[in-house]
C-alpha cells in the first residue's frame, strides 16, 4: 500500500525546488547575459529579499505543525 499523502508531499516539494531553481539560474542568468555581473549579483539578492516573506510563513506554519503533533500524538 501506498501513503499517498507522502507522495504527495515529495511531489509538491520537488515542484518547488524545480521552480525556485529555474528562476534562479534562467533568471539570474539572463540578467548576466543582458546586463552583466553587477546587475545579476543585484538581482539574486532581489529574488532573495522577494522570496525571504514566503520562507518566513512556511517555517512559522512548520513550526506550528510540529507543536500541533507534539501535543496531540
Amino acid at each position: 500500500m501506498r501513503d499517498l499523502r507522502k507522495y504527495a508531499r515529495q511531489t509538491t516539494t520537488r515542484l518547488v525546488l524545480g521552480g525556485l531553481l529555474i528562476l534562479f539560474v534562467v533568471g539570474t542568468g539572463l540578467i548576466y547575459l543582458i546586463y552583466g555581473r553587477e546587475a545579476a549579483i543585484l538581482g539574486t539578492i532581489c529574488l532573495v529579499a522577494g522570496l525571504s516573506p514566503l520562507v518566513l510563513i512556511w517555517l512559522a506554519l512548520e513550526i506550528l505543525d510540529w507543536i500541533v503533533r507534539r501535543a496531540n500524538p
